[in-house]
């Protein structure tokens, strides 16, 4: 059990950890963990429209995607250009002695090889989950997202993937909530 409260302690670090990218965009912030739980929160809602896929791979693909930036950090594009990190390392410390470990491993590997139906998918997740803030902040008149979405759309795979960043576009990041708010006060004050 003890290994397993480390892997927690180690999930938890998550939410302390800036996503990087935010940086280079001049706004915004996020952590791995909120990144994270966006991810899988599309990646289940894809589950729901692709119903051939194993959804619950798919989720917990998505779930830990980002686990071992708890132990090497999140490093965006650029700095990937100049610094490696050791992935398999951190990924062989995090499920060392665990009694799981081999399934936790084989999620993030089969997500980092992007080759079965669930790698695709959870791969648009994470883009997705990117483009949602995007799209926010556009919304809200930031002009750099206009320079970003582009070649961010162009990394999406899937069919369910494309059809969802086609209706992001298209959608204002607050219309559930106006259209909530004219609906519930039918005008009133």
């Amino acid at each position: 059990m003890s290994r397993i409260a480390d892997l927690l302690f180690q999930a938890k670090m998550l939410k302390e950890i800036p996503r990087s990218g935010f940086n280079f965009l001049g706004t915004g912030q996020e952590s791995v963990a909120g990144h994270s739980f966006c991810t899988t929160f599309i990646a289940y809602v894809m589950s729901q429209l692709k119903p051939d896929v194993d959804a619950l791979r798919l989720v917990s693909m998505c779930l830990v995607h980002d686990l071992t930036e708890a132990r090497i950090g999140d490093l965006n594009t650029v700095h990937k250009i100049y610094v490696s990190a050791d992935e398999d390392r951190a990924l062989e410390d995090t499920v060392e002695n665990l009694v799981f470990g081999d399934s936790l491993a084989d999620l993030i590997n089969e997500f980092n090889q992007n080759r079965t139906p669930e790698a695709r998918l959870a791969h648009d997740a994470d883009q997705l989950a990117l483009i949602l803030d995007l799209k926010a902040l556009a919304d809200i008149g930031f002009n750099p997202p206009d320079k970003w979405l582009p070649p961010i759309i162009a990394r999406l795979q899937t069919e369910t993937g494309k059809n969802l960043a086609e209706k992001i576009m298209n959608t204002e990041w607050d219309a559930w909530w106006i259209k909530n708010c004219i609906d519930r006060n039918d005008g009133k004050k």
